[in-house]
């Protein structure tokens, strides 16, 4: 497996890893344009991937301007291999050495996605949009959390 920065030229994979989920999914894929990724990777944040011989299989993006966790995605061929949680480090660990802001998320209830960010430090805060729940991460909480240390970008 190899983590990096996310590219232009993978935008048609990470879509293809976000039409896949099971959990969250979209209710028109139409809706997501690869310029939101371009624009959310490039202009507002940044986007690391996860991939496998050269297929993204998993993928994250942080919104510096609104402060939010925009995508952390992983195929549902791939789960349960801590792609998810090494993603998540990385940019967690980008996030704080740009701001000291806290940073928000919103995903479905009774979710693995809610279970997963629970496990990993985040409050829940709140109801978000059409009864999403709302989590926050401050920096103190993530510095003094049990996050390890990433793997190496490549």
């Amino acid at each position: 497996m190899i983590y990096r920065e996310a590219e232009i030229k993978d935008i048609p994979q990470m879509q293809v890893v976000r039409n896949a989920v099971k959990e969250n999914a979209l209710s028109n894929p139409a809706i997501i344009k690869d310029e939101d990724y371009d624009e959310f990777m490039n202009k507002r944040g940044n986007g690391w991937v996860c991939e496998m011989d050269n297929v993204v299989v998993g993928f994250a993006i942080v919104d510096l301007q609104d402060k939010n966790i925009w995508a952390l995605f992983v195929h549902p061929d791939f789960e349960k291999r801590g792609i998810g949680k090494q993603l998540h480090i990385v940019m967690m660990n980008w996030y704080f050495t740009q701001t000291n802001e806290t940073v928000w998320l919103s995903t479905a209830p009774n979710s693995r996605a809610e279970t997963f960010y629970k496990m990993n430090g985040w409050q829940v805060v709140g109801v978000y949009g059409r009864g999403e729940i709302k989590f926050e991460m401050n920096a103190k909480d993530w510095a003094n959390g049990s996050n390890i240390s990433p793997i190496k970008l490549q």
